[in-house]
């Protein structure tokens, strides 16, 4: 607490600056910052998308799975309804196989997509810490 009568200190050359300088240094840091900003938000996008992209391949690999899973089952039922030889057998190991695959590339795509965060919390988090700076300043 400041009391009347203790003198105050002489200004500090940083406060005898004009109107024009402050705004200038405020406006040089606001533009510092923006860049900033929009760097991490470009990071964190990159990263975002990478992992959306890897989770929606492997969807997509699973789709090619089940395709080539209905293939190899409509050929086990045809051959077993028309020969009722052991080649049906094979087939029939190798729709098994193909619903394996499926099964698996499908819950791990589903996975990488849970896993990815659309958010950008360090961007969000920033920019709050931005604003509260700015008024600070405006203070």
């Amino acid at each position: 607490m400041l009391r009347t009568s203790e003198p105050l200190s002489p200004p500090s050359a940083e406060d005898q600056r004009s109107l024009g300088e402050i705004v200038g240094d405020v406006t040089q840091d606001l533009t510092t910052l923006v860049k900033q900003e929009l760097e991490l938000a470009r990071t964190e996008l990159k990263q975002e998308a990478a992992r959306a992209g890897k989770g929606a391949g492997m969807l997509g690999g699973a789709g090619v799975a089940a395709v080539l899973f209905l293939v190899f089952l409509s050929l086990t039922i045809t051959f077993l309804l028309d020969n009722w030889m052991p080649l049906e057998v094979a087939a029939l190991i190798v729709a098994a196989v193909w619903a394996v695959v499926a099964a698996v590339l499908a819950a791990r795509g589903r996975r990488e997509l849970k896993r990815s965060n659309p958010q950008l919390p360090k961007t969000q988090q920033t920019l709050k810490e931005d604003a509260a700076w700015a008024r600070a300043q405006k203070s």
